[in-house]
């Protein structure tokens, strides 16, 4: 279970860090969010890795916490999905309004000479 998670971990930042370098405002947009999974993944994943562990204990139940999932992650990341939500949002309007300003999406405002 370890791996599978560590290695989507490495493919988002991977794709994610990618994106970032090209040229294309979208593109840019697109990597910023899968660099943000990537963060929000390793934060859900710092909580421990159970499958079928219940998020807190139940009352009158006498038990390890080992036994158990972490909740300050898990509510973290529903955090920082909420706010990347909204600021993927608002940087979406920010590249539209460029966009019309500069007439192109490059990065840099405009386009490559050939």
């Amino acid at each position: 279970m370890e791996l599978i998670v560590a290695l989507a971990i490495g493919v988002l930042t991977g794709s994610g860090v990618w994106l970032l370098l090209r040229p294309r405002t979208f593109q840019v947009a697109i990597g910023l969010m899968l660099l943000g999974y990537a963060v929000n993944l390793f934060i859900f994943s710092t909580g421990g890795l159970r499958s079928g562990a219940a998020a807190v204990l139940a009352r009158g139940e006498a038990g390890s916490l080992a036994q158990y999932a972490d909740p300050l992650p898990q509510a973290l990341v529903l955090t920082a999905i909420v706010i990347g939500f909204a600021t993927t949002a608002l940087l979406l309007v920010v590249l539209l309004a460029a966009r019309g300003l500069t007439g192109t999406d490059h990065v840099d405002g405009r386009e490559r000479e050939r």
